[in-house]
């Protein structure tokens, strides 16, 4: 089967191949699929190849915000006479790479490669953590299994609560889910984390205090053009050690896209009958509902 469709794109006797096909029929053609099947199909041929870089092909990939991105995160301009991005699969690339916010490197934006679907990623460095400058209580630890190559490890409290918040974003009609990435256990040093045909395994030693009561996750969103504003909080247990996982926080529904919207998120344990300890903090995840519990994007670190 392999012979017979190389023998297609490279016949010689006259017959037509699908090198012969007209760039806008390719194009019309990739509208329909996926921007990963698209970029596999350029390396095809020429007309191929040119046919993947057709606007028309990208602009309905790109979320309808993409404009807001592309200044929020890259400073470009989007217009033709002032962007210095050559075409909109240059866009997508671009965005499809985990971009800090021009104005705050502890914030992150990307697209899903394969939907094109908006994520953002909040430092805890962003937050405000109780404690957080006590060295008896929390350490700054660098690791790379973050995206800002830095977690906090929370040695000892009595009184834990984080509380953040991503203001003035625009994102595109849909709902999102919030989650804290949290591990229990203290991660080892970066050079023994990777050892050859060897896993990381973190220290569980300090993990202690999070069986006797839950945690309180929250989340409140709000809407300045439309005055509508919602909240939400769940308990949970914190139990899984040696892993991150993603605690969900709660969700929102965006219905205008040209609307910012704020979202404040908070974590807390804050039952000073006992201590708690050994907990790991990365940041707080948004994302599509339909990533489920954010493991789509836990595979792309």
């Amino acid at each position: 089967m392999g012979a017979g469709f190389s023998d297609l794109l490279d016949r010689n006797d006259g017959r037509t191949t699908l090198g012969d096909l007209p760039e806008s029929c390719v194009a019309s053609i990739f509208m329909y699929l996926d921007p990963p099947e698209i970029c596999r199909l350029a390396r095809l041929n020429r007309a191929f190849r040119g046919a993947s870089s057709a606007d028309f092909v990208w602009e309905p990939k790109l979320p309808t915000n993409y404009n807001f991105l592309v200044d929020k995160v890259l400073g470009e301009k989007t217009t033709p006479e002032e962007s210095r991005l050559s075409c909109r699969k240059e866009i997508y690339s671009r965005l499809c790479a985990p971009n800090c916010f021009a104005d705050d490197a502890n914030k992150m934006v990307w697209l899903e490669k394969s939907s094109g679907k908006v994520c953002v990623s909040v430092s805890y460095k962003a937050m405000r953590i109780t404690g957080i400058d006590d060295r008896r209580y929390w350490t700054h630890i660098p690791s790379d299994e973050s995206r800002f190559k830095q977690i906090a490890y929370l040695q000892q409290t009595w009184w834990l609560e984080v509380v953040g918040e991503l203001d003035d974003f625009h994102f595109p009609v849909g709902t999102y889910t919030v989650f804290f990435k949290l591990q229990l256990g203290k991660p080892p040093a970066a050079s023994k984390r990777f050892g050859a045909g060897r896993r990381h395994v973190s220290n569980s030693d300090q993990v202690h205090g999070w069986g006797k009561k839950p945690v309180r996750f929250q989340l409140s969103t709000s809407n300045a053009r439309q005055t509508a504003s919602s909240s939400s909080s769940s308990e949970r247990y914190l139990v899984e050690q040696g892993n991150w996982a993603h605690y969900r926080a709660g969700e929102f529904t965006v219905d205008d896209p040209n609307s910012p919207t704020k979202i404040k998120f908070s974590m807390m344990q804050i039952d000073c009958t006992h201590t708690k300890g050994g907990l790991c903090l990365d940041s707080v995840l948004v994302c599509p509902k339909e990533f489920g519990d954010g493991g789509v994007l836990m595979k792309q670190l």
